[in-house]
């Protein structure tokens, strides 16, 4: 029957043929324009140049096709989505291809439905009349019977394109993984890096290799799952490229699952191979219901996220320089030794790409052939942003900033979560120092974060969106006296972000104007000169509640107009780092919301004496003190001890600390006491045993201490010991041990364990945790 069907006064077929001409024409204008998605161009052109002989059938025969209106018209609305994605994309910046989670995902599904499309549905319902012209033409397009030989041609469904002709740095790697898969005890293996890595590759190069294709004989199955798998789909077209009808006709995801074994079995006894390609977060659900009582079923899963149910997992790093260079070089084709480009600049921009297999094919295909002039100018526009070292972010600043700006907890549990599931994600890499000091005493005071120059690049370009005054997050970059072109045009700049970012080099020398940030709730500052000024704006910052001051010069700086921190009535956390402290209670105005100060390679000479006032008046909220790799630190100062509402003080690797003043018994509110790593500190003060409130006292690698304080029976409250590496402490321990009732944990070697034995039988709770020599060298980056 023809056709009835009318779309805005076309029929259903001519509605169908129209859509087609203009994504058609859409493609063939844009397959040139950029590299990043020029292989699901290049898939989907190929597919429409076989189709084209077919539409023009359709609209020959238009009054004798009688199309599926369904199927139809949702495809006729997923090619005028994907024309206008791809006309998008055509327009946006490199970096968002990358790691942009949209795309090319629809694009290989729009080149998969179309030609299911018309060889399924317009086979089905081409006329008597036309059934042989048409046919031929279908017959054409058929996929599975394609020359796998021809590279550009679409990939049939479920099997495994051949990889690109070009790789460098995956041999390596795929010995690993295949050496890792052919282990018997191994049936799910995970293959997780970040976008752009190469995952696919290497999957397609370990399908090539012979010992593999040798065991999985025909039984290596492909399939793309991306971000909402559609599992019905999958298994259909499983059944579909072994040539296996179902059972029954599947109706659902469940029966899906519930007759893909039958398939499976009928394939075997050989090995199977099952590829699950691009898995998101989210999907994992897939996994499970996968799992199948069948013998040599191996599944391998490529994806972005390290899902930590896996048992068997292999991270794919970035490319070394070497191989990174040689990528590069060829896409760039600079093969020629007498290139133009200045060898430097090359190694520079190479540098900044990260390794990143993806990127640097996107990065040297643009620069393929270009003057001499735009290389530079990529350069120096990129400078700021990709081309420093990976940063490594201690976790603490990390905590300071959330906790003002997202009201997280103040321990950092929740931004510790928030890290290691951004690491599972592979979008940054939490860095744990110590075992024994995360996940026996929460302490995350000495790890860090790093994360991928482009992911850094790309947060970057997101962030300077938005007009300078509307920007929640400002982040600014100054070089020399290159002041920003809006600072330098207004006379008073308004700035309405929350968090504020001003980073300046050893060359910057003007002085601090133009800028009003009543608004800003974090502040950091980054500099690099000998001498550095507070900005002035400091001052007017009454929403201020985190001030972060990072000197990366050399020379330790003391910092001028500090006391222009003493107005700010909301100011709740300071850290500094490399800073020459000047005194904190040198004035006759408290800083009343201040709660927490950490110091980090400071010199802090007289920070907490020589004080007009007493500490606990000027400083009355002050509840948390971190002091770190302090060189100068010899004795706890006496002033500190004033300050007795402070319920956290953390000392540690300051290994010139020998004496703990008694005084410190003044500190009645102390909860968390750690001395972490203060090599010289000869012993605990007796007076420790007024501080009844703590509950945790960590003197881990305290190598000089030889013997515990009398009376630390008394500290009642106490549940968390750590005395892990105190390597002097081999006497028996004081009779008042077995008063402590509390104490759930000792963290501490072989031999301190044993000194606990006698103790054990009077402390019902204790447990003691008999800690591994830690050989992660990770804190030697600090």
């Amino acid at each position: 029957m023809a056709v009835s069907m009318i779309i805005g006064g076309a029929t259903l077929g001519e509605a169908f043929a129209e859509v087609f001409a203009v994504l058609y024409d859409t493609v063939k204008k844009v397959k040139n324009k950029d590299c990043s998605f020029n292989p699901c161009i290049k898939n989907l052109e190929f597919t429409l140049d076989r189709l084209l002989p077919i539409v023009k059938d359709i609209k020959r025969s238009i009054n004798q096709i009688d199309l599926p209106e369904k199927k139809t018209k949702s495809l006729i609305e997923e090619m005028k989505i994907g024309e206008k994605l791809i006309r998008k994309r055509s327009k946006i910046r490199w970096w968002n291809y990358c790691f942009n989670f949209c795309c090319p995902t629809e694009l290989c599904e729009l080149n998969e439905d179309i030609a299911r499309f018309c060889k399924d549905d317009l086979e089905a319902y081409s006329t008597r009349n036309d059934e042989t012209e048409i046919s031929m033409n279908l017959n054409i397009i058929t996929l599975e019977k394609e020359d796998s030989s021809n590279l550009d041609r679409p990939r049939a469904f479920c099997a495994v394109r051949r990889p690109p002709n070009f790789t460098v740095g995956f041999d390596m790697p795929m010995m690993e993984l295949k050496t890792l898969l052919l282990k018997e005890e191994v049936k799910q293996l995970l293959l997780t890096a970040p976008a752009g890595c190469g995952k696919t590759t290497l999957v397609q190069m370990l399908c090539q290799d012979n010992q593999i294709k040798g065991m999985f004989t025909n039984n290596i199955l492909f399939v793309n799952v991306s971000k909402t798998p559609n599992v019905k789909v999958i298994v259909q077209n499983l059944f579909s490229y072994k040539g296996i009808r179902p059972k029954y006709q599947i109706q659902s995801d469940d029966d899906a699952i519930y007759q893909l074994p039958q398939m499976l079995n009928h394939i075997g006894p050989n090995p199977i191979l099952l590829i699950l390609d691009d898995v998101w977060l989210g999907s994992e659900f897939l996994l499970e219901k996968l799992k199948f009582n069948i013998p040599n079923f191996k599944i391998l899963v490529t994806s972005r996220t390290a899902f930590p149910r896996f048992k068997h997992t292999y991270n794919l790093k970035q490319l070394n320089d070497v191989d990174a260079m040689t990528l590069f070089c060829y896409s760039a084709f600079l093969q020629d030794e007498s290139s133009y480009i200045p060898e430097e600049d090359i190694k520079k921009i190479v540098r900044g790409c990260g390794g990143c297999p993806l990127v640097l094919k996107m990065i040297g295909s643009s620069l393929c052939g270009q003057h001499a002039v735009v290389w530079h100018s990529r350069l120096l526009k990129w400078s700021d942003g990709s081309f420093s070292a990976e940063q490594r972010i201690p976790a603490a600043t990390l905590t300071d900033m959330w906790a003002e700006l997202y009201e997280l907890d103040e321990d950092g549990i929740h931004t510790i979560a928030t890290l290691q599931e951004l690491t599972l994600r592979n979008l940054a890499k939490l860095v744990m120092t110590r075992k024994d000091a995360s996940e026996v005493n929460s302490y995350y005071n000495e790890d860090f974060v790093t994360q991928h120059h482009i992911l850094r690049e790309l947060a970057l370009h997101q962030s300077s969106q938005e007009p300078i005054g509307q920007r929640l997050r400002l982040i600014m970059n100054i070089s020399g006296n290159n002041l920003p072109r809006w600072w330098m045009e207004q006379k008073q700049q308004l700035i309405n972000a929350r968090l504020l970012s001003i980073s300046t080099d050893e060359s910057f020398l003007w002085s601090w104007c133009n800028i009003q940030a009543p608004k800003v709730e974090v502040l950091i500052l980054n500099f690099q000169t000998k001498n550095y000024t507070l900005p002035e704006f400091v001052e007017k910052a009454n929403e201020l509640k985190a001030l972060i001051v990072n000197n990366y010069g050399f020379f330790h700086v003391e910092i001028k107009k500090f006391q222009l921190l003493w107005s700010l009535p909301n100011l709740k956390r300071i850290r500094l780092e490399k800073i020459s402290i000047p005194s904190l209670c040198k004035t006759l105005v408290p800083l009343k919301s201040l709660r927490k100060i950490s110091l980090f390679m400071c010199i802090i000479g007289t920070a907490f004496e020589n004080c007009t006032i007493q500490g606990s008046y000027a400083l009355p909220n002050l509840k948390e003190i971190n002091i770190d790799y302090c060189n100068d630190l010899v004795e706890l100062p006496i002033g500190l001890c004033d300050i007795v509402h402070l319920k956290k003080l953390c000392i540690t690797n300051c290994h010139k600390l020998s004496i703990l003043p008694k005084e410190a018994g003044k500190l009645v509110n102390l909860e968390v006491l750690r001395l972490r790593s203060c090599t010289d500190l000869l012993e605990l003060p007796e007076s420790i045993k007024s501080l009844h409130k703590l509950s945790i006292l960590d003197i881990s690698d305290c190598l000089s201490i030889s013997k515990l304080p009398k009376h630390i029976g008394e500290l009642r409250n106490l549940k968390v010991l750590n005395m892990k590496g105190c390597l002097r402490l081999c006497n028996q321990l004081p009779e008042s041990t077995m008063d402590l009732k509390q104490l759930k944990i000792v963290v501490c070697d072989n031999e301190r364990a044993k000194l606990w034995e006698p103790i054990k039988e009077f402390l019902t709770k204790l447990k003691v945790e008999v800690v591994k020599k830690d050989i992660n060298l990770n804190w030697l980056l600090k």
